[in-house]
């Protein structure tokens, strides 16, 4: 396991974890938050395999 310390606004902690998806790159880490638990999962389905910009536009497309 790797654990990175950082300062995580509390709004984010207080999101249930099954409504968020967490995708990270050698710079960035992104975090979606979806409304329900089905929509976050048909989400990391859908995008398997997107790199961040890719996945950042499915997002806006579908999500947001």
């Amino acid at each position: 396991m790797i654990c990175i310390s950082t300062e995580i606004p509390k709004e984010i902690c207080a999101i249930d974890d099954e409504l968020k998806a967490i995708y990270h790159s050698s710079d960035t880490v992104c975090i979606w938050v979806f409304k329900t638990r089905e929509e976050r999962n048909r989400f990391m389905d859908q995008t398997v395999g997107m790199n961040k910009a890719n996945r950042e536009a499915y997002y806006r497309a579908h999500y947001s």
